[in-house]
This record gives structure tokens, C-alpha cells and sequence, in this order.
């Protein structure tokens, strides 16, 4: 209402006026409408029970335009195959998702799921090697087959959920996971062209493996080793190969001149500018940011506290104001965010690695480069395990960096106990 007259905005069924969507009703009204003839049930006229979650979730959205756009007139994939969950026509299960292709429509839906309960947790990216896998070894021989999904099961997919579980599996991790599926494929076909096999293999024909790929076999060591612990193959070792200091490729000017970009471009997303800074000041890996909940952030009267690992870190200004807007952005919606920092596109889930990297590469900011210019400069400003407590790196790692930064810190717990 402006000066007693009718808003030409507001919607004619709720009267709100922030998701205007045609000319009588509001996005969400729309969605509301379209969610409900979706989701019912026709045996009980209501909405199934089980898909209850998923309304919700929708109706709660930032943005209801998006899910019209995705319950349009002629609805896709994953609207089809909510209605056909809905009348009962396909079971609402994992085993459903297993017989479907593994797209991206088919994806987000499952997720969807997932994210509100009505199906158990599952990560997508270990989910799809199972089929991955199969298509890969089909061309081997049964023995070979079947020692390659050996290897995938007990080596590589474990240490997948291993790090699933911590919450820090990226996309980058399971394409790894598949190199060194395909390489271990590749030595066990060298062995068979040279009338051998992972058991009878001798170290002269890994050697002259290595000279035929023409590359380290670092590559090859977690099935080399693989081999080994299962005592299959006790001979073939991988030398240990020491590695090179890593070379700091950004000087401190550039990365300070890094820092002032992302403190004060207001045409960067708030969220790109942060996360930049959370690595270009305190060196964190994008995989661990996006992953991060807003439990660890602490707002005070004095300040902004962020606890990377077990000490937070106060904030220095400028950043401290858009981790305060960014946190109240996000609480317009709680229920959407699942108490990510980053929450994402797919309900339930952070936001990727390669949605940050993708926007600092394009105004030339590497987040791997400028990390390590960031690790050098903190290597040099503070002793290795005060920086390890800091911004949750080993002991070890923090040396190094001291090390590398020419800073004895050898002294420091003595000096600190007196």
C-alpha cells in the first residue's frame, strides 16, 4: 500500500509483494500450487506423506522463482519422476536412482532427497564409481576383473569414504580415484602383453613399465603397495622418491595486492571475496572453506572470531563486515542452509570447490598459488606450532614452511616456558 492506493506488486492471494511472478500471484503462491498437484497422492487426495519434506524444502527456498522454473508447463526429469514417486507408480528408494541413469537432472533430485530425510545419506561421487567401475573392467579378463574391483573396493573406495566422512571428499578427489583405477589397468595389461601377471611381475618389468609410460610411478604406488600388503606381489617396490621443496610462484606484493581486490571489488559475490581471503590470508584449502559450518564463526560486540581449527582468529576489518552481512543473508533462510557457511545449489549440500576457484581464476587470484604464498609468509611470522593450531595444518607441515621461510623456530617452546 502506497498513500492509501493498492500495491500493483502484491500478490492476490498471500499480499506479499518480494516475489512478484506475473501479473496476479506471487512465485511462491505459484509454487505452492504446482508443488501440490505435483506431490498428491492420488489414493489419499493429500500430499504423500513422504514427500511432505520435500514440499517444504521447496517452499522455503530464497529464490520460488527457481522452482518454477523447474516445475515449468513441460517438466523434466526429475519433476516426472517426483510425480511417479507421488501416485505411487516407482518406489521411493535408492534402487530406484541405481536403475536410472546417473545425470545431473537425476542427481539433483536424489540429493534433494537426501538433504530432507526421506532418503538415508549417500554420497553421490562414491555412489557413481560403482557403475563406473563395471563399465571400466569390462574388457578385462575375469582374473583381472576381479583383482581390479579388489583394489577399487578395499583400497581406493574406502579411502573415499573415509574422507566423505570428514566431510572434505571433492570432485578433484574422486577424479583421482579414477586415475588410479585406469593405471593399475594399464600395468596389469603391460603385464599380460609380456606374458605376466600381478603375482609372477619382477621389479625389471615395473622399471620397464616406467620407461614405457615415461613418468613417475608415484602414480602406480597405491596399487604397487596395494599388491604388496595383500602379499599378492612382496617383490615390486616403488622407489622413494624425495620431494621438492614446493616452489611459492606469487610474491608477497602480489598477494597482498590479491587481498586488496578481494577486500573492496563490490562486484565480486560476497561469498567468492570471502573465501578468497580465508585463503589468501589464512591459507585454507577451498575444499576445507566451502566446507565450512557457521558454527565456527563467533560474532561479538568487538569483532568477528573464525576458528579454522582449534583457536579462532579474529578478523581483521573489512572482512569482518562481510562475514557479518553474509551470515545475515543467509539467516533470512536457516531452514534452507543446513548450517553450511556456503550452503550450495543442491539442497543439503556446501558449495563446490569449483564454483570459488572458477570466479578468483578469472580475476587471476590461483587459490593453490596464492595459498602457498600465504603459508610462506605465515611460516615466516609465526613459530610452526602456534601456525599449526592456527589454520589446522600438521606439525610437520608447519616445519616445513618454517624451513622453507628461513626461520629457526627451534628455540621457541623453551623460550615461551621461561
Amino acid at each position: 500500500m502506497c498513500a492509501g492506493a493498492e500495491s500493483i506488486f502484491a500478490c492476490r492471494e498471500c499480499g506479499r509483494e518480494d516475489h512478484p511472478y506475473g501479473s496476479r500471484h506471487c512465485a511462491r503462491c505459484v509454487l505452492r500450487e504446482r508443488l501440490t498437484d505435483l506431490l498428491t497422492d492420488p489414493r489419499t487426495g493429500r500430499i504423500h506423506h513422504r514427500l511432505q519434506p520435500v514440499f517444504e524444502e521447496l517452499i522455503a527456498s530464497d529464490r520460488p522463482q527457481n522452482g518454477v522454473w523447474w516445475l515449468r508447463k513441460k517438466p523434466g526429469t526429475g519433476p516426472r519422476l517426483l510425480a511417479q514417486m507421488a501416485c505411487g507408480a516407482v518406489e521411493i528408494s535408492h534402487d530406484t536412482f541405481r536403475a536410472l541413469p546417473s545425470d545431473r537432472s537425476h542427481d539433483y533430485l536424489r540429493s534433494l532427497l537426501v538433504a530432507v530425510g526421506v532418503l538415508t545419506p549417500i554420497d553421490l561421487r562414491i555412489e557413481r564409481m560403482h557403475p563406473w567401475l563395471e563399465e571400466t573392467v569390462a574388457g578385462l579378463s575375469t582374473q583381472d576383473a576381479a583383482l581390479i574391483r579388489r583394489f577399487a573396493h578395499w583400497r581406493v573406495l574406502r579411502s573415499m569414504r573415509r574422507t566423505a566422512r570428514e566431510n572434505h571428499l571433492t570432485r578433484g578427489m574422486a577424479d583421482a580415484a579414477r586415475r588410479r583405477i585406469r593405471m593399475a589397468i594399464g600395468f596389469l595389461v603391460f603385464l599380460d602383453t609380456h606374458g605376466s601377471c600381478p603375482a609372477t611381475a619382477t621389479q625389471d618389468l615395473l622399471e620397464r613399465y616406467h620407461a614405457h609410460v615415461g613418468r613417475s610411478l608415484n602414480h602406480e604406488y597405491a596399487f604397487i603397495a596395494w599388491l604388496r600388503e595383500c602379499r599378492i606381489n612382496t617383490r615390486l617396490t616403488v622407489p622413494d622418491v624425495k620431494r621438492p621443496p614446493p616452489e611459492v610462484t606469487v610474491s608477497d606484493a602480489q598477494r597482498w595486492d590479491a587481498v586488496e581486490h578481494l577486500l573492496h571489488d563490490a562486484t565480486l559475490r560476497r561469498y567468492t571475496r570471502i573465501a578468497g581471503l580465508f585463503t589468501v590470508l589464512f591459507a585454507q584449502p577451498l575444499s576445507r572453506i566451502v566446507a565450512m559450518r557457521t558454527d565456527r564463526i563467533t560474532l561479538t560486540d568487538d569483532g568477528v572470531d573464525v576458528a579454522f581449527h582449534a583457536i579462532p582468529i579474529r578478523m581483521p576489518p573489512v572482512l569482518d563486515d562481510l562475514i557479518r552481512e553474509h551470515l545475515a543473508h543467509r539467516a533470512t533462510r536457516p531452514e534452507t542452509d543446513h548450517g553450511w557457511l556456503f550452503p550450495g545449489r543442491i539442497p543439503g549440500h556446501h558449495l563446490a570447490t569449483e564454483n570459488i576457484r572458477a570466479q578468483l581464476v578469472a580475476i587471476e587470484i590461483k587459490p593453490y598459488e596464492h595459498r602457498k604464498a600465504a603459508l610462506f609468509g605465515l611460516a615466516g611470522d609465526m613459530p610452526a606450532p602456534v601456525l599449526a593450531e592456527l589454520i589446522g595444518i600438521t606439525d610437520r607441515n608447519a616445519a616445513a614452511w618454517a624451513a622453507l621461510a628461513a626461520r629457526d623456530w627451534t628455540g621457541y617452546i623453551a623460550d615461551r616456558a621461561r
